[in-house]
This record gives C-alpha cells, structure tokens and sequence, in this order.
C-alpha cells in the first residue's frame, strides 16, 4: 500500500515556488503514525510539484484556511483518477461539511489515535465520513516525526520540533484554541531530549510550539534540559517570559536566540477586544529591553486595522518597531477564520465580505471600522516595505549584531519576498501614509 502526503502551496509559492522557512512537521508526525508496512512519502507544494501520475492508493491533504481551495483542487484532481483522499488540519475540522464534499474522509483535530483507524477502514474499504477524537490524544510515547521525508535543502529551517500543544490564553483571531481545545500539554521531557538528540546540532532548532512558556515550571526543566546541548533555538513565546527573570535566564543560557513575540498592536483597547489580556502596550518597551539585555533577538507579531485602529496605525506600528530596534517582524491585517470568535463575530455584525477562501492570504475580506480596505491593504503593505527597506535593516540590526548572519538572512528573505510581490501591485508599491506620526 502506497500513501502520499500532501500540503498545498500557497498562492505566492505555486507562482515563485522557493526555498521555504519550514516543513510541515504535523505531515511527519502522520507519516510516522503510519503502519511501517505501509510506504509513504511527502510532497509539499511549497517546494517542489505535485507527481499526479505517481501510482498510489491514498492521499491524505492537510489544509488551513488560505490553502484551502487549493487543497480541493489538489483533493478533485486525484479523486477523478480514483484516488482515495483524505483531507485534515484546521480548516477541514473547522469546516467538515464543506471539505467533505472534497473527500472521502475527514480528520478533525489531532491525527494520534485516529490515523491508524483511517488505515485499518481503508484497508477493509469502510472508510467513514468523520473522524474526530472524542477525547484529546495523550502526548506520551509519541512517534519521531520522518524527517527523512523532507527534501534537503528545501528549508531554512529543517530542526523543528513540538514540545507542546496548545495555548493558555484564547485570542479572538487565532485558530489554536478551537482546534486544541482550551487547554495546554506538554510532552514528557525524557522523550523531548531524545528527539532532539537526532537532529543535527551545528544548525539552529525551531520549537513550533505555539507558546512555549505556557507553563513556565515546565518551560524551566526544559530549558536546564537544554544547556548542555549548547544548541542555538528559536521559539514562539508570549511576553509573559519577560515578567520572569529566572526563566527568561535560562532561555538565554539554554541557546535562546530569537523569540517570536505577539505584540499585536499598541492600543490597550483593541488587546482587550481581542481577548489577550496578558499584554500590557506601556510594559512593551520594558519587555523589548529586558529580552535584548539577555542577547535574544525578538520577531514582533503586529495586526493592523483592528477595530480602534485609524490611518495613523501604521506609522505609529513601524516607527516604535524601528525604534526599538526589532530584528524582525510581521505585519498582517486581521483574518477571520473559520471557528475563531473573531469570525463569529464579524459574521454577526455582517462585516465579512467573502468566503471565498483564495481570497483569504492576499486580502482584506472584511470591513474595517475606521478605514477603508483599501486603505487597509495599501497601508498593510506599505508597513512592510518601509520595515524591509535596506536602510531600516541597517538601523535595526547594523554589522555588530550577536547573530548578524542569521538575522541579515532573515530580512533579505522578506524583503526579497515583499520586492516580488510589489512587482504585481504596483499601486500598493506607490502608496505613502498621509499623515504625521504622534
């Protein structure tokens, strides 16, 4: 029995296919979940093409919300040539009864203890509808992913691991919550360090957790744990790390060298609309300090065209990110998907204006309060090019940085990708703010 996992590409990559941040652990995960007499193999679009003559027995696609139409096209394309197809990930389980009519199953959460249902069903040709867990998996004993699965040289990230799942808080524009539940796990630390001893040292690891100090004791055994690999980690972390001197010390010592923080916006109020009441917009300065004097370099998380947000947002959101030097950042507008509160919310008031999925990476398909979409997506836009510019990236990181290298690398990757995209909105790439930032 043959299976092929698939992750569609996203609109910019299936036009530029380049080299990509990361692989899509979750798929190793799947394929590591699978019988070992069954041969499998992985193909992200995001990186090379899909074979559609490759002689298999099933397909299983995992698909967010801005892949979605192109999961369904992928998922039709097999099932004409009588391909089996199975489809999960966030946007499937947020959305059953619309990716059905795209499958012969559906996988809704987490694939451990489901996956091996879905191969013994297949197998005896009684594939069901639904899967869906009916209690959370236990994260204990679990699989290690099949790295091997990964084409070398695709990712500039290839060591990434899970060391939890899950989030303590629940923001109204993330998807975490509804596809975890409202709950925070972690995996037992022996079976962590025992991953992390097939990796490769010499290149810098990337914990995709989605908060990895949600549970700062843990966080604490993980990262004495770590000192004595002396590696070099990246990992997503809430400001709630810089409140804690004991554990934001051991980041550092432990390898810490980027922290990806969401900041969001600099407006107290929007932050409680959203629901993230952890972040305090007058501790931001203290936190940014505080991560720098420790030697981390920090990537900002900022929404912009929330609904307290006028025109001055985006050079007010810039400029404090330029003067505080953030080594990196991104900038996005918000995004209701499926199953979050904020699409909830946005449906009710009848605010969003399409659910046309193909429309959801590139544009704003809501109604903004204070501001047109069009404005929003112009000024959205002209944020990034002013942040990637090459004298903004001098100023923020200069050629002293304790991680020049990495950190230059960075920078020239998002300029790179921002400069192509420009090139196909040449009005966007004209637009300037009209204002005087206060």
């Amino acid at each position: 029995m043959k299976i092929e996992l698939i992750v569609p590409a996203t609109q910019e990559n299936l036009l530029n296919r380049k080299k990509a941040l990361g692989p899509h652990l979750g798929l190793a995960m799947v394929a590591a979940l699978t019988p070992p007499e069954v041969e499998v193999s992985l193909t992200d679009e995001n990186v090379t093409v899909i074979d559609f003559q490759k002689e298999i027995d099933l397909v299983g696609i995992t698909t967010l919300t801005v892949t979605a139409t192109r999961a369904y096209e992928i998922a039709d394309t097999f099932r004409a040539k009588g391909v089996k197809v199975i489809l999960g990930g966030s946007h499937p389980s947020a959305l059953p009864k619309e990716a059905i009519k795209h499958a012969d199953a559906v996988v809704i959460g987490e694939a451990e203890g489901i996956w091996a249902n879905v191969i013994d069903d297949f197998k005896a040709n009684k594939l069901q509808k639904i899967y869906s867990q009916r209690k959370q998996p236990s994260l204990i004993n679990l699989p290690i992913p099949r790295r091997d699965l990964f084409i070398d040289g695709s990712y500039y990230f290839r060591n990434t691991i899970s060391t939890t799942r899950g989030c303590p808080y629940a923001c109204s524009f993330c998807s975490v919550t509804s596809f975890f539940g409202h709950t925070y796990r972690c995996r037992p630390l022996e079976e962590i360090l025992k991953e992390i001893e097939t990796m490769d040292f010499r290149k810098i690891v990337f914990f995709v957790d989605d908060n990895i100090v949600g549970k700062p004791k843990f966080a604490k055994k993980l990262f004495q744990a770590l000192v004595s690999y002396k590696l070099k980690w990246v990992a997503q972390s809430s400001i709630t790390i810089a409140r804690n001197d004991k554990l934001l010390k051991l980041a550092a010592e432990s390898g810490c060298i980027i922290l990806l923080i969401g900041f969001e916006t600099l407006s107290q109020d929007n932050l409680a609309a959203m629901g993230k009441r952890m972040n305090v917009v007058n501790e931001y300065e203290m936190v940014i300090r505080k991560i720098h004097s420790y030697g981390i370099a920090i990537h900002g998380f900022f929404i912009l065209g929330l609904d307290e947000d006028d025109e001055y947002v985006f050079e007010r959101t810039i400029r404090f990110a330029q003067k505080m030097k953030l080594e990196s950042a991104q900038f996005a507008w918000p995004v209701p998907y499926p199953g979050t509160a904020l699409c909830e919310s946005l449906d009710k008031a009848g605010r969003i204006v399409t659910k046309s999925w193909s429309q959801y990476e590139s544009n704003v398909v809501f109604e903004p309060k204070l501001m047109s979409r069009d404005i929003l997506q112009k000024g959205r836009d002209w944020v990034w090019r002013e942040f990637y510019s090459l004298p903004s990236i001098w100023r923020r990181l200069g050629i002293t940085h304790r991680y020049t290298v990495p950190l230059w690398g960075l920078n020239l990757y998002y300029r790179s990708f921002w400069q192509r995209r420009f090139r196909n909105n040449r009005d966007s790439s004209k637009f300037k703010p009209h204002f005087v930032y206060k």
